[in-house]
């Protein structure tokens, strides 16, 4: 739309409230809300920014909504942002990667750091620093013991593991320590993730000084580092909320801008106790020019009309909307960009969790928690391409952090058969006995994705277990994009970044090896080069459709001229030549 365009749809909107949006064929680029629609559209015709200019000569029309209020039009705009996620807006999406504790809801409970907690498991956190929070974990195992083992292996046990002899857990599983007992202990972990933190500092402090009696020099500094991280365990961002009289739940919000991404981080207080901490991401073009202010706005009213308002919000600075203004203090909440004092440090607190990992969304150690690893940062993932059998070939491609390596990516031909699970064994077992007998030059991978379902992956590892190459293999299915693991099945979220990752792996994985597969297969003489007629890429249509010269000869005249580029007369002679 140029300028004049833009005049003349507004000249024929109401100045009454509501919300706007540029539209171009299907897609709505931009919504916007207004206390006056026709002022604010015809402001369009002059942009303030090269965005918005952008966006304004893409759109091709401007559809409206009128509202009875102000305040409809903001949660109107918001609603319609989540709904069309428009390519201009400053847009909220969601970002779980911090991690938590759970205890999971059984007779003898198993603690594990996890960023997708069980919804029966009693969930501890979210927590800002990984590294600090598994040292926390093992200290607790170590003092307490209790398991982490998952509920297959503590179910089909008929001796202590390797756990209980390394003094990580007290074997509930064989009896070693009754349930009444065992229980006991994982309730003195449970008081020490509510803040009752010498449930663990003492049995440290204590233990370090025996060591250093025993002059047991290096066990004691040990203990002295895990005793230091248990005791700023609570310690981060845990100093009291300074309230007012009437407010006991207040959020603390931080920003930081990264090119297009901001995050945003938030603290929640209650009763003057810091009870939670999340963050999130936010698609902000242009982000350094819309500015922390436009993402403190927007981040309010997408994120609170699902959720119930806090008493207050202290924010870094203000966010300039008095839209946003006018609906928080309809609503009572009291919002504040404190300057000192303990409010300030909290202000700060929150500021250092956004700039955490700006702009990046820890895909692979989202997955790594999933599925119970130490690292998924490198993924190798595999996928056999045959027609009916022939011309079998296999795919091996390389994911670090989150993206291709397709230096490490490699290929190979296989025996024809069609035998989809068999061809994966045999794919598998190639992988496996190069790495064992170091003949290839890549570094072992931290994950195996396997292309198919639990055939295929019972086929995998069936080769890995012949060869003896100890590496985690697991499969995502296609039909439902379910994750199959030796012990059960995972249905992740759409939107979870760490299934999005496990599929661009799979995907990639199923495009190289049909590539190889046509090169391989287009590569191959057939008769169908001594047809009058027919060349390379007529062989070409006739192999894709039919998928072999097999079915060529079967195929009717009819059928063949069903191919691109082949007429009756070339279609008899080649059911003649067949």
């Amino acid at each position: 739309m140029n300028a004049e365009s833009v005049r003349e749809r507004a000249t024929a909107l109401p100045r009454e409230p509501g919300v706007y949006q540029f539209q171009a064929e299907d897609t709505t680029l931009y919504v916007g809300k207004a206390v006056d629609l026709r002022s604010r559209v015809r402001s369009y015709a002059d942009p303030r920014s090269a965005r918005i200019r952008r966006m304004v000569d893409r759109a091709e029309r401007i559809e409206i909504a009128v509202t009875d209020t102000e305040t409809q039009a903001l949660l109107l705009e918001a609603n319609l942002i989540k709904r069309h996620q428009p390519r201009y807006n400053v847009r909220l999406k969601d970002d779980k990667s911090y991690p938590m504790v759970q205890l999971t809801d059984h007779d003898a409970p198993r603690i594990e750091v996890t960023r997708d907690p069980n919804e029966a498991a009693t969930v501890f956190g979210p927590y800002t620093n990984k590294g600090r929070v598994e040292t926390v974990v093992k200290a607790l195992r170590e003092t307490y013991g209790v398991r982490g083992c998952s509920d297959h292996k503590y179910a089909g046990r008929d001796r202590p593991c390797l756990d209980y002899e390394m003094g990580l857990c007290t074997a509930p599983c064989t009896r070693e320590i009754d349930l009444e007992s065992y229980r006991e202990d994982v309730t003195s972990v449970e008081r020490f993730f509510e803040g009752e933190t010498g449930v663990l500092a003492d049995p440290l402090q204590r233990a370090m000084e025996t060591a250093a009696q025993d002059q047991n020099f290096e066990r004691a500094a040990n203990l002295r580092d895990r005793l230091e991280a248990v005791e700023a365990f609570h310690g981060e961002g845990g100093e009291a909320v300074q309230s007012y009289d009437d407010e006991r739940a207040v959020d603390v919000l931080g920003v930081a801008i990264e090119g297009e991404d901001a995050t945003v981080a938030r603290l929640r207080a209650e009763g003057g106790k810091l009870v939670d901490r999340d963050r999130h991401t936010m698609a902000a073009p242009d982000g350094q020019r819309e500015g922390v202010p436009a993402v403190l706005a927007a981040f309010v009213v997408q994120y609170y009309t699902e959720r119930r308002l806090p008493d207050a919000i202290l924010l870094p600075e203000h966010h300039g909307d008095e839209e946003v203004t006018a609906w928080l203090e309809a609503e009572g909440v009291g919002v504040r960009v404190p300057g000192a004092g303990r409010e300030a440090k909290l202000v700060e607190l929150a500021l250092k969790n956004a700039r955490r990992n700006v702009g990046r969304r820890d895909e692979c150690g989202m997955l790594a928690d999933a599925l119970t690893l130490d690292a998924a940062s490198r993924i190798e993932g595999f996928d056999v391409s045959h027609a009916q059998g022939k011309s079998a070939v296999g795919s091996n491609v390389t994911f670090v952090d989150g993206s291709a390596e397709k230096a490490d990516y490699r290929r190979k031909k296989l025996v024809d058969q069609n035998d989809d699970y068999d061809n994966m064994r045999a794919l598998i077992e190639w992988r496996a006995k190069r790495a064992v007998e170091g003949r290839d030059d890549r570094p072992d991978p931290d994950l195996l994705l396997i292309d198919g379902g639990a055939g295929q992956l019972e086929a995998a590892r069936a080769a890995l277990e012949a060869v003896g190459w100890d590496v985690p293999a697991v499969a995502l299915a296609k039909a439902e994009e379910r994750v199959v693991t030796p012990d059960r099945e995972f249905s992740w979220p759409k939107d979870a970044p760490h299934l999005h990752l496990v599929q661009r792996v799979r995907d990639e994985a199923h495009r190289f090896a049909v590539q190889y597969h046509q090169t391989i297969r287009d590569e191959v003489t057939t008769v169908l080069d001594d047809v009058p007629g027919v060349g390379p890429e007529t062989r070409k249509q006739l192999l894709g459709r039919f998928g072999s010269v097999e079915n060529v000869r079967e195929a009717s005249p009819e059928d063949l001229e069903s191919v691109s580029g082949i007429g009756s007369k070339t279609a008899r002679t080649i059911h003649e030549r067949l």
